[in-house]
């Protein structure tokens, strides 16, 4: 292994890291990668099983060399994370299988993302990802069979490594915050350009006290190596329902920290600095401050572009760049022109593949939670249908849309009682497993996935140009965090509110919203019933949310044969108690039972049981009233919900 000895030694002199990708059977890239790890000194970090929970205590620190193993499932997020913690001098080995058959060997990753049952081969990524190594003089690719070749080092110049002082990007950002009346600053960077060291110089010079808060306390080891004694730190939730007050809030990351719970953070202090990563796994910031900080007028804005781990046009970060797309310039040009909708299909990735990139930058811009993930789902998962807003050359919007539905109808009536959740069709099976129709999962339907304008074309009706352009059998779906604003937009768009979840989304901070655009007269048909069900139910569920529901109230408190379905899944079956509620709640005033359990239940009293068997207790008392009431009825729905659990 002479060649890597005097590779690494070059890349430590030039501050430069690389990619070596070892592509061959099992026990030939096995063998290759453990040579390579005994015979160069680093900690060479090795992840192979479930690399994003490997990863999750080791970002914030740094490391020499790491050995990542592709050969069963990619996991590009942690590879874009392992490739951030590697400091200058650093190879990271890649490995995969032989590129003859890799791309049509089932990717266990694809488990993650393509809401399929079994693994899939994932051919566009895959040919994608040899192509960026192929156009990159730079990566390292070792294929058994075949020699190595180590490519000749440029005779770049001597990098002098960061000396802990701050950096001159640095120390201007620094002498700004420092001085910044009371208000929100945003800093932003890829990795590796001192964001977190900065944070903790931050921490050193200001006078008074502060709290930092991120998703989590282990990458903050960077923050809290600069700042010392000055590091205190609080997570966001505790954080929230803490009286603590301070001079300064520090918030890492900001982008993976659900935006409700920032805003309300950001409220209780003077001065904020929120740091948060371009580029990468954890959000993009771009996204970021297109969405959540242009609320904050006055906002500060600053970026760190020189790296201080690295030295400038590391070949790591440049591959890692351009193979998961983190070119984030396209919003920077305003697509100019009249506007022209057409539709766009997964194999353009072979096609077209600039064009289909285009778009998912764009989502990223407009998504700040749009993640590499998502470029493996749009690349390979089955189902995925696109519509493209062109303006001239130039992408102005984009749609992305999912299949869903089209389940059995013995399925669809076991998702509905509750025996079943198979994986995917998030808004079918909602449908079904929260709504009134036993069979609304036999619908088929195209969820919204994801939608985005141009911010330089926004409010010139594009988005719901892109909606009215789209096809589906039955229905368009859209499930998302609500919003007045947003709820606002899909009601432009034709859509019907169909449900609001019983608690917040810790991604969103927000209720849970589904909303149908009916397409055939059977979807008309599912989208009526579903919104009727919820004006029928608004008034109990308001209160049990504690959120008003923008329908009209159309209580009844008469029991109907919906009524007596619903209870007869909850009471025989595994329907919720948050689906039923409304329905409990007018099985109480029908009966003049104790009911106890029920009661209290309704009333907000607290029990001393089990969650687990107060919800038993809770069924079995619904049972109880259902008998009362209508032996015969309750009976014949109890055998008809039972039989649902039994199907081919």
């Amino acid at each position: 292994m002479l060649g890597f000895e005097a590779l690494v030694s070059q890349l430590q002199r030039t501050g430069h890291r690389r990619l070596v990708v070892l592509s061959g059977d099992e026990a030939w890239t096995l063998t290759q990668a453990t040579t390579l790890r005994n015979s160069l000194p680093g900690d060479w970090l090795w992840l192979e099983e479930n690399p994003s929970k490997s990863l999750s205590g080791l970002l914030g620190r740094e490391y020499l060399h790491a050995v990542f193993d592709a050969r069963d499932g990619f996991d590009v997020s942690a590879f874009a994370a392992l490739s951030g913690t590697l400091r200058a001098g650093s190879l990271l080995v890649l490995l995969v299988p032989p590129f003859a058959v890799w791309a049509d060997r089932p990717d266990r990753d694809s488990l993650r993302w393509s809401d399929s049952a079994e693994p899939i081969a994932t051919p566009h990524f895959v040919h994608h990802f040899c192509r960026t190594l192929a156009a990159d003089s730079d990566a390292i690719v070792w294929q058994q069979h075949h020699s190595l070749h180590l490519p000749v080092a440029p005779d770049f110049p001597a990098w002098q490594p960061a000396s802990g002082e701050p950096q001159r990007e640095q120390a201007e950002i620094l002498d700004a915050l420092l001085t910044m009346p009371a208000g929100v600053a945003a800093v932003t960077a890829p990795r590796g350009r001192g964001k977190s060291a900065l944070a903790g110089m931050l921490l050193n010079g200001i006078r008074g006290n502060a709290v930092v808060t991120a998703p989590a306390k282990g990458a903050t080891d960077v923050i809290a190596r600069f700042a010392g004694e000055h590091f205190h730190f609080i997570a966001p939730d505790a954080l929230l329902a803490s009286p603590l007050q301070a001079d300064w809030l520090i918030v890492d990351e900001a982008a993976a920290i659900p935006g409700p719970l920032l805003e309300k953070l950001v409220s209780r202090f003077p001065r904020v600095l929120l740091t948060t990563t371009v580029q990468g796994y954890e959000g993009t910031g771009r996204g970021f401050l297109l969405k959540f900080c242009a609320r904050f007028s006055g906002l500060r804005r600053y970026t760190l572009s020189t790296p201080v781990r690295w030295a400038a046009g590391c070949p790591l970060e440049r591959i890692v760049a351009n193979a998961l797309l983190f070119d984030d310039a396209l919003i920077d040009r305003k697509p100019a022109g009249e506007v022209c909708l057409r539709t766009l299909e997964p194999r353009a990735w072979e096609s077209d593949p600039a064009r289909v990139a285009s778009v998912y930058e764009l989502l990223c811009a407009a998504h700040y939670r749009t993640s590499p993930l998502d470029l493996r789902r749009m690349m390979d998962a089955p189902g995925q249908h696109f519509a493209v807003a062109h303006a001239g050359a130039d992408i102005a919007g984009a749609l992305w849309l999912v299949e869903e539905g089209g389940l059995s109808p013995e399925l669809s009536r076991a998702v509905w009682a509750g025996f079943r959740r198979p994986r995917g069709n998030l808004v079918a099976q909602s449908l079904a497993a929260h709504g009134g129709s036993p069979l609304a999962a036999t619908l088929q339907g195209r969820r919204v996935s994801r939608i985005a304008v141009h911010p330089h074309r926004q409010r010139e009706g594009i988005g719901q140009r892109l909606i009215r352009s789209a096809s589906g059998e039955d229905y368009l779906s859209v499930s998302f965090g609500f919003t007045d604003e947003l709820w606002r937009f899909w009601q432009q768009c034709g859509f019907v509110l169909v449900r609001i979840g019983s608690h917040r989304e810790a991604s969103s901070g927000c209720y849970t919203a589904m909303a149908l655009l009916p397409l055939s007269e059977a979807g008309h048909q599912l989208c009526e019933q579903a919104h009727q069900r919820l004006c029928r139910d608004m008034r109990v569920l308001s209160a049990w949310n504690g959120e008003k529901i923008p329908v009209t109230d159309a209580w009844e408190a008469t029991l109907n044969s919906d009524d007596w379905l619903e209870l007869a899944g909850f009471a025989f079956a595994h329907r919720a108690f948050s689906t039923s509620v409304a329905a409990l709640t007018r099985l109480l005033s029908a009966v003049e039972m104790p009911l106890p359990a029920l009661r209290g239940k309704m009333e907000g009293h607290t029990h001393d049981v089990g969650r687990k068997a107060l919800l038993a207790k809770l069924r079995e008392e619904t049972a109880q009233a259902l008998e009362r009431l209508d032996s015969p009825r309750s009976q014949q729905l109890k055998g008809d919900i039972l039989q649902w659990q039994f199907f081919q």
